[in-house]
């Protein structure tokens, strides 16, 4: 019965990842692909797969210690199927595994070998923009670090001039055929196959650029044109600018998702733009036409006599954009009355003749019956 330790150079005792290690050490100083095609060297990379597939495997190596070699003609079994009941059930974990295999596996076998290629993921990457650049749309250069197709072997994964080689064990299938013995007879699965790993080929010159992967951590810098209308935590989605796959399959998307930074004068609600405009009692008493700073350029406020503190004066169409859409919201100015309160003795003086002409100068208190604040609230706890 062959040695399966000594094969591996392993102890009695040595735990899975001291097998699995020393599967990977032994496959790769012997692998027919880099020591040459020798009936030597092949039978050597066999003893190791051999001895992997039974030290890998906690059943197998139950039975290999208590002196039953499971790669034997007949398993290492009795001949007699009822001669013991290690021997004659030993096998149903692989019966089981080969109808599973044969129903979900076992076409993936002939399809061929599986690919290195894979999509990359999807990123997301945040943007901070002005207010003005969410109303009127903008081009915004975005920088941000991804994964990019190696430019040294644009994905292929090997060395300049090299490519890979096909496996010498599936013959570049990608699966081998394995004969499970049970008590239903012998039955043929269809596994990946451990020296190329289910690829088909193996890449003995990795491409020293990218150890082998196709593509490289780096950075790379895009044009993205900012919607119109698009506010805070709305994302846009660019196809294909996103983590390059591995062995040059597709790149994912990036996902850019915006941010508006705080505008000094205006507020954004849906639509519309809100704004602040602080002015003089003497205007809003006799009314006023007062120019403005908007985000459309200089626009005129007009204000009507006997205007009241918190009254909002509309500009249509100066607003935020609408997202696909061609119109625009408002601007909502609200009114904010200020009362002077560093008045000379002559404007006193012209405040006391104005309440006088008003018969002002000793208002009496009277509530407000309907239209304040304290009103509302009254009529919402009396339910009127």
């Amino acid at each position: 019965m062959n040695d399966y330790y000594a094969i591996l150079g392993v102890a009695r005792n040595a735990s899975a990842d001291d097998v699995k290690a020393a599967y990977r050490k032994a496959s790769r100083a012997h692998h027919p692909d880099i020591v040459g095609h020798t009936p030597q060297a092949e039978d050597k990379f066999k003893q190791i797969n051999a001895a992997f597939e039974v030290l890998s495997d906690p059943r197998k190596r139950e039975l290999y210690d208590r002196g039953v070699d499971p790669l034997a003609p007949g398993g290492g079994q009795s001949a007699n199927p009822f001669g013991g009941f290690s021997g004659s059930f030993a096998g149903f974990g692989d019966i089981f595994e080969a109808m599973f295999t044969a129903a979900a596996g076992g076409a993936a076998g002939q399809a061929g070998p599986a690919s290195r290629a894979a999509r990359g993921r999807d990123q997301l990457e945040r943007v901070t923009i002005e207010l003005k650049d969410s109303v009127f749309g903008a081009h915004r250069e975005v920088s941000y670090a991804t994964f990019l197709t190696c430019s040294g072997c644009h994905g292929s994964c090997c060395a300049p001039g090299t490519a890979p080689v096909v496996c010498s064990a599936c013959q570049g299938r990608g699966v081998r055929e394995r004969l499970v013995r049970s008590l239903l007879g012998t039955m043929r699965t269809m596994d990946p196959c451990r020296q190329c790993q289910g690829y088909g080929n193996i890449i003995a010159n990795p491409c020293p650029d990218c150890a082998g992967q196709g593509r490289v951590r780096g950075h790379t810098t895009i044009q993205v044109d900012v919607p119109v209308g698009v506010d805070t935590g709305n994302r846009l989605r660019l196809s294909g600018k996103g983590e390059a796959g591995p062995a040059g399959g597709p790149s994912a998307d990036l996902y850019i998702e915006f941010k508006v930074k705080r505008h000094p004068d205006f507020i954004r609600d849906g639509d519309d733009l809100l704004a602040t405009l602080p002015i003089p009692m003497t205007a809003a008493a006799l009314g006023a036409s007062i120019v403005i700073e908007t985000l459309d350029g200089p626009r005129e406020v007009g204000v009507r006599p006997g205007a009241q503190p918190g009254q909002v004066v509309t500009l249509e169409g100066l607003g935020a954009g609408r997202l696909n859409q061609k119109t625009r919201g408002d601007l909502r100015v609200q009114l904010d009355v200020r009362v002077p309160t560093d008045l000379d003795d002559s404007q006193r003086e012209l405040l006391r003749r104005l309440a006088l002409e008003r018969h002002e100068e000793r208002p009496e208190a009277h509530f407000a019956s309907t239209g304040g604040v304290f009103s509302r609230l009254k009529d919402k706890l009396t339910g009127k």
